[in-house]
């Protein structure tokens, strides 16, 4: 197995994965390699999610370093049109949104219900449903200062959890893709049958699917082009990026839940480093 040394420009942190590592996405260029690597050359810009798990294990530590050894199969190279910051923020959110459509065999002219539309995977679930899927209706959850976000990543309706229950809910979804665990209470918006994705472990609904995480460069590299073309966009938190001074505030920020897409984690000065020191 062939590896890359990365000098790590970005990197995003990752509440699930909190007890045992600290960072999974990473976006940086390639600095030096090994004898065999065959797909980058030093000076690549590459990103990718360097968390590949053996036996339930991970294989190495995370993200949140200046250098890191990659296996070279997890990582793509950096599309030109996205920045090094949303490069960092995608590869685990965009790799399990895409399993769950996956896991789910949604199809083309089918309707979708997202229970978390503001989130680092739920954002781009919404995006993913009408450019690469073809849903014939999204409809997104949401809180009610991001209701206007929702609406902007393409959902043709958003619902604000504040204010309306499932239960309140007339219409009925082929497929319900909840990214927050309460798929105990979505299901009710579910048709007869259609599937319930479920991203969290474990499911909160018995009946729930749980989609296994896809961990390769492949899926990053299928999924160029709607990042080049701009069909889908990374969405960063506003209070991005963090610099590693800043890690405990990143890891305490993204614990409120009020963080509105993905927290980036950056190892240059920021801009208010002159406070700092």
């Amino acid at each position: 197995m062939e590896h890359i040394l990365c000098s790590t420009l970005l990197t995003t942190y990752h509440n699930e994965y909190q007890d045992v590592c600290a960072g999974c996405d990473m976006a940086g260029v390639v600095v030096g390699k090994g004898d065999s690597v065959s797909r980058f050359e030093i000076g690549d810009e590459v990103y990718g999610n360097i968390q590949n798990f053996t036996k339930d294990k991970i294989k190495q530590p995370g993200t949140l370093t200046e250098f890191i050894v990659v296996e070279e199969e997890l990582v793509a190279r950096k599309p030109k049109k996205v920045s090094f910051e949303e490069a960092a923020s995608l590869p685990v959110a965009l790799q399990t949104a895409i399993e769950g459509f996956k896991t789910a065999g949604f199809k083309k002219g089918q309707s979708v219900f997202i229970v978390g539309g503001a989130g680092g995977v739920g954002s781009l679930v919404i995006q993913l449903a009408k450019q690469l899927y073809g849903a014939s209706f999204v409809t997104a959850t949401t809180s009610t200062t991001k209701v206007e976000f929702v609406k902007s990543l393409g959902a043709d309706k958003v619902v604000d959890y504040t204010q309306t229950r499932y239960e309140d809910i007339k219409e009925k979804y082929d497929l319900v893709y909840d990214t927050i665990g309460d798929s105990k209470n979505s299901y009710v918006v579910a048709k007869e049958e259609a599937p319930i994705i479920d991203i969290t472990w474990p499911p909160s609904n018995p009946n729930a699917m749980h989609s296994s995480l896809t961990i390769s460069g492949e899926v990053l590299e299928k999924i160029e082009p709607y990042l080049e073309n701009g069909k889908l966009k990374a969405t960063i938190d506003p209070a991005s990026p963090f610099h590693f001074y800043e890690v405990i505030e990143a890891f305490s920020y993204l614990e409120t839940g009020r963080a509105r897409g993905k927290v980036v984690i950056s190892p240059f000065p920021s801009i208010h480093e002159d406070e700092f020191l």
